[in-house]
């Protein structure tokens, strides 16, 4: 029964089609960017100018911009290197381990970097319509008094030239890798920050996430002839570039003395650019669904060259599955580049480490690639909204995962487990913050994470148990198509589920994102009323919910009640219709207490459950159930 009503989640499919305006009034930002980048590969030194065209849609006249200069957190004294000193559980990817006597110390890998190691950028002649502006640097942020203001529904030119030095490989961007990838440039160039209707955000790269603009990006990109680049956008040149861009039947000719070439791409309506380049790189192209072009770019390593080979198809699978449950993707090519650490998403790209098992590779693919629909078309602040970001990823990737993978489960397997036992550690260890709290104030990184990925991944899945799984897809597959290409907020989500399914579902999002108000429901007792049985639930938790409630009596039939949550003023369809259900009186939420009434004898009764989906996030799970032992 459960697993009927978990697995109808793989073959829904598309329901919306009429496009709508996402919220009245709504506006945003536009720029388009213009960039021509020399690499110097020996000293991982480059130089750049680029040229902004910034349209200010806004009701405000804008006085000053801020521009993101990221790799300056990869400094000794900068704020990222701070945070690793103070944060009791430091990102072990960004610390080194030690033993002094009996205790282990955990130093900062950017305290110790040498001037030649460290990340910078460096702007200058900032120049706005040809006249220059005054600007300082702040950490990893460029704070620029304009000549001119900018008046609401008027553009401006921002030109500016940088100098740029690629740290290490410590987090995410960087040289040399552990698997021995040359450069992974993300966040690389001067990116101006995000004004939206909250203002500017214009928050220090402090080892979080990122928010940026919608434009277009036009790239020029000068390096050493034998590094191939994947990356961000389509690449214009293919026939002068060649490694596996070209043109099939074109032989690509260079000029004896060409040591360099320059990579031109466009990349339309995005909110980044990243790239990375190595001269081992194998280039492969895969044919994705609805003719979008897949290609991987990995290191000519046999350890692990065949499992890239069968990751291909599986690549191609994940967004035909993606495509299907939430909405189609908007470009015609994607990138997986090996390099960085780990895994994390750019626009029509991702970068990853290579050297996994093939279920490890595939699944990294997967999650990376779902932040596509969820951060690079659908872009949320993922700096004050992460777990929306996350937490929907993990849930449509792990999705996927059982659909490409074909995983068998089990009769009472729950494909979402694994998420609710970390939010179940997550409120034992009493250390949570609400999903509210920005993501550089988390204490512990640990919290962080859980908080992101797996209290945003049950989100939806118990969103799923209080309005019914098939509304909650069609809410996934709404918002994405209403929302796509803007930044929405958690309340724009709210808002077309309320709009999909008649529910109201303000407390809803306010007390699972909002506070740390945990759910406990329990089986308080049951007793003889004459011929009838009386149940009495009690609310132990704060946080309060709609009942499923599953009787099942001693012949082996079953029954079950639904107890609304009268602040959602509208009751839930019957999850499972091939039993026979009673809606009774709502619960409010002032009662700690809840009585009904079974009408059969109590020694008819085999079991009483409490949420038989097991989808709604009980902290105590073992009173949600009365069973008659034999």
């Amino acid at each position: 029964m459960k697993k009927l009503f978990l697995l109808s989640l793989l073959s829904i499919g598309s329901l919306w089609a009429q496009k709508n305006n996402p919220d009245p009034g709504y506006w945003q930002q536009h720029v388009d960017y213009k960039m021509e980048v020399n690499m110097d590969v020996k000293n991982f030194q480059y130089k750049g100018k680029q040229t902004l065209v910034y349209t200010n849609n806004s009701p405000d006249t804008l006085r000053k911009v801020f521009y993101h200069l990221y790799f300056n957190a990869f400094q000794p004294g900068s704020e990222m290197d701070a945070r690793l000193k103070t944060i009791s559980d430091p990102d072990k990817r960004m610390v080194k381990s030690f033993k002094t006597g009996d205790k282990t110390v955990k130093e900062s890998r950017i305290s110790t970097l040498k001037p030649n190691e460290i990340g910078y950028l460096k702007v200058a002649n900032f120049k706005q319509d040809g006249i220059a502006a005054t600007s300082r640097v702040v950490g990893t942020v460029l704070e620029v008094e304009l000549a001119k203001p900018i008046l609401p529904g008027k553009s401006t030119t921002f030109a500016l030239d940088f100098d740029g030095q690629v740290p290490l490989q410590i987090r995410r961007s960087g040289r040399n890798s552990d698997e021995g990838v040359a450069l992974s440039m993300t966040q690389w160039y001067p990116k101006i920050a995000e004004f939206d209707f909250e203002g500017w955000h214009a928050d220090p790269y402090i080892g979080r996430e990122f928010h940026g603009v919608w434009g277009d990006f036009d790239v020029k990109i000068t390096i050493d002839k034998d590094y191939v680049i994947g990356s961000t956008g389509y690449l214009q040149n293919k026939n002068e570039i060649g490694h596996g861009y070209e043109d099939k039947g074109t032989t690509v000719t260079y000029p004896k003395k060409t040591k360099t070439l320059t990579w031109h791409f466009v990349a339309p309506m995005v909110h980044d650019f990243a790239w990375g380049a190595d001269k081992d790189f194998i280039h492969d192209i895969y044919p994705g669904p609805n003719n979008v072009e897949l290609h991987f770019f990995y290191k000519n390593n046999p350890k692990y060259m065949d499992k890239w080979k069968e990751l291909q198809p599986k690549t191609a699978a994940l967004m035909d599955f993606f495509n299907k449950s939430v909405g189609e993707y908007p470009y015609k090519q994607y990138s997986v580049i090996q390099g960085g650490d780990g895994g994390m998403e750019y626009a029509m790209c991702t970068l990853i480490t290579g050297d996994r098992s093939l279920p490890s590779l595939i699944g990294v693919t997967a999650h990376e690639m779902a932040h596509s629909w969820f951060q690079h078309v659908l872009a949320t602040n993922e700096s004050k909204h992460f777990w929306m970001d996350e937490g929907f990823t993990s849930f449509i990737s792990d999705l996927a995962m059982i659909k490409v993978m074909d995983k068998k489960l089990q009769e009472d397997e729950n494909p979402f487990q694994s998420a609710y036992n970390n939010y179940f550690y997550m409120v034992n260890t009493g250390h949570e913050q609400p999903q509210s709290t920005h993501a550089d104030r988390f204490d512990e990184n640990m919290i962080y994470s859980i908080s992101a990925y797996s209290k945003g991944e049950v989100f939806l899945t118990q969103l799923g148990y209080v309005i019914g799984m098939d509304k909650m897809m069609e809410t996934l597959k709404r918002y994405f198509h209403d929302y796509k290409f803007t930044h929405p907020t958690p309340n724009d989500f709210k808002r077309t589920a309320e709009r999909v399914s008649g529910a109201s579902l303000d407390w809803y999002l306010n007390d699972w994102t909002k506070t740390t108000n945990t759910i406990d429901y329990g089986i308080k007792s049951v007793t003889e009323d004459g011929k009838n049985t009386k149940v009495t639930l009690e609310r132990i938790g704060r946080m309060p919910m709609p009942l499923d409630i599953l009787v099942v009596y001693q012949d082996g039939s079953k029954e079950s009640f639904y107890i609304p949550n009268t602040l959602m003023r509208w009751n839930k369809e019957n999850p499972f219709p091939e039993i026979q259900r009673t809606v009774l009186g709502g619960w409010d939420w002032a009662f700690t207490t809840y009585d009904f009434t079974i009408g059969k004898e109590k020694k008819a009764i085999k079991a009483i459950v409490i949420d038989p989906s097991d989808l709604m996030a009980d902290v105590k799970k073992e009173n949600n159930v009365y069973e008659v032992k034999p």
